[in-house]
């Protein structure tokens, strides 16, 4: 009996409600815009559904049985569900409130949060779920559904991607204040071959960056250690276990406080974009999709400002 309740409709228990709370068949039916007999047939069927009597016939009219009054606290239950889950997505049509989940390669943590923040003061009901993790992590999350957008330097190129470009991502080489480098002009990149790297892992953009790099230069300088953490890298450089090739918006507040410089080397830096991405077969609900358009035209401005070896080598030139 109880499964076959299961299969109760909303109409059967509307019809219920209204009779409870008009007295009669004729007054529910009145109430629900519906023919009398249609109202009896619903009511027939609930109460089949039921198999117990949920109705009794009084002098003072149509009340309910016990179990009918149990019937319509459910009734009351699914009317406050279906209300709560409408104005839900009211609001998410109406982009004040839902959820949003966002990865982001690793060395965007730099700028990613700020944006968030500008966002959601903005829609302050709106929920953002923030993944950090590696190019190869984003690409596998992205391949799965379970990001509906994400902030990275190279969109994967085996799925059809929405791309939107933020701006530009500079990528330098660090070192030590103290490095016998560190004051030297236009350091050609063969010189770099003796050096020990400090690097990130495989699977990270920025050591494909590197590779590409070295492999342009043709020199193969030793790998000291790999780590995961640029806050790492930043740390073993300024401790002077190596210099390192790693995103200059990373750096910022290390090289503002002197303790890492960044080298002149020829060709340096090489320049990224950064994107927000979003696949063309996700569904993105309002929100997310306000999310990537605000990114889209207004990422670039929480982006590090650029220090005076992050420019173009053309823009360099332009200035002196």
């Amino acid at each position: 009996m109880a499964k076959q309740f299961r299969s109760v409709s909303i109409r059967q228990l509307r019809a219920l409600a209204a009779l409870a709370a008009n007295g009669s068949i004729t007054a529910a039916a009145n109430k629900l815009h519906l023919t009398q007999p249609a109202v009896t047939l619903q009511l027939r069927n609930l109460q089949e559904l039921a198999g117990l009597p949920l109705i009794q016939r009084t002098t003072e009219g149509m009340l309910l049985t016990d179990a009918g009054r149990e019937v319509l606290a459910l009734s009351e239950r699914v009317e406050a569900a279906l209300g709560a889950c409408e104005a839900s997505l009211d609001m998410i049509a109406g982009k004040t409130a839902g959820r949003i989940s966002i990865g982001a390669v690793s060395t965007a943590k730099y700028f990613v949060p700020y944006a968030i923040s500008a966002f959601q003061k903005m829609h302050p009901k709106v929920k953002v779920q923030l993944s950090i993790g590696n190019r190869q992590d984003m690409g596998n999350a992205l391949r799965n559904y379970d990001l509906d957008i994400a902030i990275m330097g190279r969109p994967p190129v085996d799925m059809d991607m929405i791309v939107h470009l933020i701006g530009d991502h500079p990528h330098v080489i660090i070192a030590p204040t103290a490095h016998p480098f560190a004051k030297k002009q236009r350091i050609p990149v063969s010189k770099l071959a003796e050096e020990t790297f400090l690097t990130r892992e495989p699977g990270s953009g920025t050591r494909s960056l590197m590779e590409q790099l070295f492999e342009s230069a043709g020199i193969q300088p030793e790998i000291g250690m790999e780590m995961s953490s640029n806050e790492t890298i930043k740390q073993a450089v300024i401790a002077g276990l190596g210099i390192s090739f790693i995103s200059a918006h990373t750096v910022a507040t290390e090289l503002d406080e002197r303790r890492l410089v960044i080298l002149d080397v020829v060709g340096l830096p090489v320049v990224r974009q950064w994107f927000v991405v979003a696949r063309k077969d996700k569904v993105l609900l309002p929100p997310a999709r306000a999310m990537l358009d605000f990114l889209s035209v207004s990422g670039s401005q929480f982006l590090p400002k650029p220090r005076s070896r992050t420019q173009r080598p053309a823009e360099k030139a332009k200035r002196s």
